[in-house]
């Protein structure tokens, strides 16, 4: 038996394997380790970008920053950024990328394609799902689960004052039933296929947290894969068999979750 993995934390890493599977690539966002070029020409294609530590974890240190569309503009900002509830704003990029500089404090970030996030009652949100080996040992999509972000910050995660609901609730205005029942089940097949992909190099791997987001299309993109995911979103629905089927595959390959949960909180539907 393969000692199990408990944390693969470096981003790009994982993502370089992920894009190594073609029927994996097309929902992967360009990702690129960040340096001051790569960034300026990120933002120059894209527009908006997220930056993150290439090895952090609970969406701590990730930024949003966005290029303004009009550059001949006195009236707008040339870039903006957010980190926490935090904004700022700049007139060119020298002055945006000393500020982020500051922000980085020197350690080792990725730059994203930004992806701009569905949202609900106004606040973008995320899916995340949880895959395991099952007690076949087969790959098993277990959970999923809908992250809203806090009301004034960019990330979605539940340490961050996220509100956790089912994904059907958030995708009720979006699409109607069975097409979300569709999409739930895509985004399930992502998440499995995201687990097979990584444990082709990484054999020991149990589970993984796949984030992903949906664009104004319905596209979903893969934001992020946790190795070592929290189960607390799932302790959050009123339908209790995810967290408990989760709990069990866990105890299983040796695993035990803290479930007391008091950051996240529980979206009202």
């Amino acid at each position: 038996m393969k000692e199990p993995i408990r944390r693969i934390s470096n981003k790009l890493t994982k993502t370089r394997v992920l894009l190594r599977k073609q029927e994996l690539r097309k929902y992967i966002p360009v990702t690129k380790k960040m340096n001051k070029n790569v960034l300026y020409e990120m933002l120059q294609k894209h527009k908006m970008v997220y930056i993150k530590p290439c090895c952090g974890s609970l969406g701590q240190g990730v930024i949003r920053i966005e290029r303004s569309q009009d550059h001949s503009s006195k009236k707008r900002p040339a870039y903006s950024y957010q980190s926490g509830t935090h904004k700022h704003t700049f007139s060119d990029y020298e002055m945006a990328y000393r500020a982020i500089s500051s922000e980085t404090q020197g350690k080792s970030y990725l730059v994203q394609k930004g992806i701009w996030l569905l949202v609900y009652e106004g606040r973008p949100f995320d899916i995340r799902v949880m895959v395991q080996r099952n007690l076949k040992g087969g790959w098993e999509a277990t959970g999923i689960a809908g992250r809203v972000a806090h009301p004034r910050k960019v990330v979605t995660n539940g340490s961050q004052g996220g509100t956790i609901y089912p994904v059907e609730a958030l995708l009720e205005s979006y699409t109607n039933v069975e097409n979300s029942s569709a999409l739930i089940r895509s985004m399930q097949q992502i998440g499995v296929n995201s687990a097979r992909q990584l444990s082709t190099a990484y054999p020991g791997l149990q589970e993984i947290g796949v984030d992903i987001a949906l664009d104004r299309r319905l596209k979903p993109w893969i934001l992020e894969v946790n190795t070592a995911p929290d189960p607390c979103p799932f302790t959050k629905l009123n339908d209790t068999s995810m967290i408990e089927r989760i709990v069990k595959y866990a105890k299983a390959y040796g695993r035990t979750y803290n479930l007391k949960c008091m950051k996240s909180k529980q979206g009202m539907v």
